[in-house]
């Protein structure tokens, strides 16, 4: 069981996050579209915006502690010296948690989203930046009943502004990531057929059908089986993130839901998806690039590349099953160095009871690993304890531990692993 003091430290983070979400003091009847018009975009400080690349470039230069608190240094310095307004302020503190959380801050991430509250004339599209990357992170984290609520009252706050200033065109894009953040979360609890469509088909052949929303949106119909159009926007998700500027502040993201996540996401969705219809040698190529990219990004010791390299491994255990082969030494090799790179705990611990980060991959990737070790008889015993260990730790309410290994073309449900979350939906 969960301790008290553990529980109480989870409620008041969640009571935190809740503030952030408070509408902004200037946000009334005559000047609503202050906060929503594309006018916004052409008043952003180009210096700021020169300073936080630099600084994104720099902490990301070494992907080590000492080059990410250059990065932040160089963020500080622009914060206090250049960023004038609250648009400005919002944006650096947006790339100060994207920094952190890619080096595994997240609770100081978490803070720098949170103090985005304490700048009463931000944009809503800095505040909903803000809020995806808190339930984002929460997501990560397991921590479902907080990235619910979040979701919930954005939610409601994104209706009763629409219901004060009646929409708009920037506001469109806003709305629809509110709604497919609230899609992603059911994608998470498994609800393909009920609310997450409900919600995600709401920007279905609309301008605001992008980065995260279309993503989501992909997932809802890669997991419906609907595997030709999932194809077809995965690969619109990546041609869009590889062509069109998503810095402006309608569109711009943070910490797991920024640019690079969701093109590492979609990419790395796509390599799935070719895997599903059978298409190795193509699952194969993307997916080594999604690899390439994720080890280029985080560096090749970050555990989002243990992600990446669960799905390659998954991609050759269900082709060895389709073609009849083996590829046994190659799975293990993955797997293991997976395992070692999501930071595992032992086998001996609690997984059941305790924390495991990333715990649907760490258990994805020790099931397989369990499966290869129970066919070697003298590695038996080993792999049936990891097994057991992973069946207890695996929480998915949509599939199982034994349907998402076993998978085949048959299989009436397909897993999804999103890159951006470490999760299956």
């Amino acid at each position: 069981m969960m301790g008290i003091a553990a529980k109480v430290r989870g409620a008041a983070r969640i009571c935190q996050s809740f503030s952030l979400l408070r509408p902004p003091s200037a946000l009334t009847p005559g000047q609503p579209l202050r906060f929503l018009s594309e006018s916004n975009n052409a008043n952003k400080n180009p210096v700021v915006q020169q300073m936080i690349d630099y600084a994104l470039s720099v902490g990301r230069s070494q992907k080590s502690d000492e080059s990410i608190s250059q990065g932040l240094l160089v963020l500080e310095q622009c914060h206090s010296t250049q960023a004038a307004d609250d648009d400005s302020k919002g944006m650096v503190l947006l790339a100060m948690s994207t920094l952190l959380y890619e080096r595994g801050n997240f609770a100081e991430a978490f803070e720098k989203l949170q103090s985005i509250q304490d700048l009463s004339s931000s944009s809503i599209a800095i505040r909903v930046a803000a809020t995806e990357a808190l339930v984002g992170i929460h997501l990560e984290l397991d921590e479902d009943d907080a990235s619910s609520v979040l979701t919930n009252i954005w939610y409601n706050l994104m209706d009763a502004i629409k219901l004060d200033i009646g929409g708009g065109s920037g506001f469109d894009v806003l709305e629809a990531r509110a709604k497919a953040l609230k899609g992603l979360l059911e994608l998470v609890r498994g609800n393909l057929q009920t609310a997450a469509q409900d919600d995600l088909l709401v920007a279905q052949d609309t301008e605001a059908c992008t980065g995260n929303v279309a993503l989501s949106y992909g997932e809802y119909l890669h997991g419906m089986r609907k595997l030709p159009i999932a194809k077809e926007l995965y690969q619109k998700v990546i041609q869009q993130l590889s062509e069109r500027d998503f810095n402006d502040l309608h569109n711009i993201g943070a910490c797991n839901m920024s640019k690079d996540e969701v093109y590492l996401a979609a990419t790395c969705a796509l390599g799935q998806l070719e895997a599903h219809l059978g298409n190795f040698g193509d699952a194969e190529e993307i997916l080594t690039a999604a690899l390439k990219k994720a080890e280029q990004h985080f560096g090749s010791n970050h555990p989002k590349v243990g992600v990446i390299l669960t799905c390659i491994a998954l991609m050759y255990r269900l082709k060895a099953t389709t073609e009849g082969s083996s590829s046994l030494l190659i799975q293990e090799g993955l797997y293991r160095k997976a395992i070692e790179l999501l930071r595992a705990p032992p086998l001996d611990s609690d997984g059941a009871e305790g924390k495991v980060y990333r715990r649907e991959m760490v258990a994805l990737a020790r099931g397989g690993y369990a499966e290869i070790l129970c066919v070697q008889q003298n590695r038996k015993a080993e792999g049936e304890k990891m097994r057991r260990w992973a069946e207890a730790v695996w929480k998915n309410r949509r599939l199982s531990l034994a349907e998402v290994l076993d998978i085949s073309e048959n299989s009436t449900k397909v897993p999804v692993i999103d890159a951006r979350i470490c999760r299956s939906v």
